[in-house]
C-alpha cells in the first residue's frame, strides 16, 4: 500500500511538472526591435504555433519606411526549442532563416536572405499575455548596405495567448 500511494505521489508531481512546460499553442501579438538592418527602432508582426510540448514556429514580419528614402519589407521564420526555468518562466532558444525587400525611392532596389539564431526568456501570465526578451543575431546575404553582413537584433515582444 506504501508503494502505491508512493507511486501514485510520484505520479502526481511528475504532471505537474509536465503542465508546467507546457507552451501556448499560438500566440499573436508584435516584437519591438531595431528591425535587423534596418537603422532604427520598429516593430514587426509575430506569429508563434506550437508543434511539439516544448517545440514552436515563430513568424515576424516587419515593414519599414521612410518618407522620400525607401520602403522595405522582411519575412523571418524560426524553429525554437522552449525550456521552463519555473511555472511561468521559461527560456528558449531557436534557429531560422528569412527574406527581405527594400525600394529605394531614388529608382534602386534590394533583396536579400538572412539567416538568424534567437535566445530569450519569456514569461506566461495567469491571463492570456506572453511577454518576452530575446536576441536575434543574423547573417545577411545582400548588397548595398541593406540586409547585408551580420546584425544582432535585441527585441521585446507583446503576444496575446490563445
Amino acid at each position: 500500500m506504501k508503494t502505491l500511494i508512493s507511486l501514485l505521489c510520484i505520479g502526481l508531481a511528475f504532471s505537474f511538472q509536465c503542465e508546467a512546460q507546457r507552451i501556448s499553442k499560438n500566440a499573436l501579438g508584435v516584437r519591438i526591435g531595431d528591425d535587423d538592418g534596418f537603422d532604427s527602432l520598429g516593430a514587426e508582426i509575430s506569429y508563434q504555433r506550437a508543434i511539439l510540448d516544448n517545440n514552436r514556429l515563430e513568424f515576424d514580419l516587419g515593414f519599414r519606411g521612410e518618407k522620400d528614402v525607401y520602403d522595405a519589407f522582411k519575412l523571418v521564420g524560426l524553429f525554437q526549442w522552449v525550456m521552463p526555468l519555473d511555472r511561468s518562466f521559461h527560456w528558449y532558444v531557436g534557429a531560422g532563416a528569412g527574406i527581405g525587400s527594400v525600394d529605394f525611392d531614388n529608382g534602386g532596389s534590394n533583396s536579400f536572405a538572412l539567416l538568424a539564431g534567437n535566445l530569450g526568456i519569456e514569461y506566461n501570465f495567469k491571463i492570456p499575455l506572453l511577454l518576452s526578451l530575446d536576441v536575434r543575431p543574423e547573417f545577411g546575404l545582400g548588397d548595398d548596405g541593406y540586409g547585408d553582413g551580420f546584425d544582432f537584433d535585441l527585441g521585446l515582444g507583446i503576444r496575446y495567448q490563445f
